[in-house]
């Protein structure tokens, strides 16, 4: 069994779907999930390190390119993404939060991918 413990975009908001300029990204965790995960994985509680790179890619290309990563609880794993070079039209944003645990003789990582449609107009 898994649980959906993250990534979740949260900003600009939930429902805004239509970018232009300069966005912050960001993501939730959820921290009770995530260490019920790791107990139904058998993997141990002790978290060293969670980043979550993000990318973008124009709907129907196959190459992502990266926006950054951030490895920044506090501050949701923000990022910025800058689309006033982009083409208008439909795009895809994907992040994949990394949540890497300390045990045994080297640590393990796991991982949640999440990713939306959004629109660019500029």
């Amino acid at each position: 069994m898994s649980f959906n413990w993250g990534p979740q975009h949260i900003v600009p908001t939930e429902t805004l779907k239509t970018y232009s300029g300069h966005i912050q990204l960001r993501e939730t965790l959820d921290g009770e999930l995530l260490e019920k995960d790791l107990e139904t994985l058998g993997m141990p509680l002790q978290v060293m390190r969670i980043v979550t790179p993000w990318y973008y890619r124009m709907k129907g290309e196959e190459t992502w390119i990266k926006i950054g990563e951030s490895d920044d609880r506090e501050r949701h794993f923000a990022v910025s993404w800058d689309t006033t070079g982009l083409h208008n039209g439909q795009y895809e944003i994907l992040t994949l939060m990394h949540v890497t645990v300390h045990g045994g003789e080297q640590p393990s990582t796991i991982a949640r991918e999440n990713m939306i449609e959004v629109t660019v107009e500029n």
